[in-house]
């Protein structure tokens, strides 16, 4: 489900599970993390993250058992592991990047969208809630205003706007990525490292104060989750309760 291939000093990760929009899993996850542990011990000096298919990835696989505490505490060392990777890494979204894949998108450090791509987190339509870290992220690569939109209006954001905002560095398909990667490649690491140490230091890993933390546990252990999950079986529109 994870597909590397490398050229000259560019490795190229794809999530390769069309059937499924690239949606990710415990194995999804598991390989996405070996994926980027052996571009870098082997000597990889950027890396590009992207989708196979028309989308760049779905989000979490809610048919799987993604409430689990023990897929949440993968996805986040993931997340964590992507952010501190000691080469540049690039995402070149080709579609829609919805929940975990957005936030496998904000963990690189830089982005190329195609003209059909958009991002999004619709995770208030099913009831769970995303970290601190993917919020302050957001607000540092978006705005306020636009992060706003997205978290408590569930809104899109178009490539157009991507662009416009900063989250997209630049329009183009995966070989625009690739391209760039290897010119970046060709530049000095140590400062790329301390580049990448400086940047990501916006302050999104700082611990959430107790009040926060607890308002997500709260959402996630909600009866609102459980009736997500419930219409999504049933296929039709949850109704939630604030409890």
């Amino acid at each position: 489900m994870i597909v590397s291939s490398t050229v000259g000093s560019v490795t190229t990760i794809e999530l390769a599970r069309e059937e499924k929009r690239n949606a990710l899993d415990q194995d999804m996850v598991q390989g996405l993390s070996e994926a980027f542990t052996a571009a870098v011990d082997g000597g990889a000096r950027a890396i590009v993250l992207t989708g196979r298919g028309n989308v760049f990835s779905a989000g979490a696989d809610l048919s799987g058992p993604v409430y689990d505490q023990s897929f949440l505490d993968r996805l986040v060392a993931l997340i964590e592991q992507i952010e501190s990777t000691p080469v540049p890494v690039i995402a070149a979204l080709n579609g829609a990047a919805l929940g975990a894949g957005l936030q496998l998108a904000m963990a690189a450090d830089l982005r190329v969208m195609a003209d059909v791509a958009f991002a999004g987190i619709p995770a208030a339509k099913i009831g769970v809630a995303v970290d601190e870290w993917t919020i302050r992220r957001l607000v540092s690569l978006v705005g306020a205003g636009q992060a706003r939109g997205m978290l408590l209006g569930c809104e899109p954001l178009s490539s157009d706007r991507a662009l416009t905002l900063g989250f997209a560095n630049r329009f183009g398909d995966l070989a625009v990525a690739q391209k760039w990667a290897a010119e970046i490649a060709e530049y000095a690491p140590l400062t790329l490292r301390h580049y990448k140490l400086v940047l990501t230091g916006d302050g999104a890993r700082d611990d959430a104060p107790e009040e926060r933390a607890a308002a997500m546990r709260a959402a996630w252990l909600s009866e609102d989750v459980q009736e997500a999950r419930a219409a999504r079986a049933e296929k039709r529109a949850p109704v939630f309760q604030g409890r």
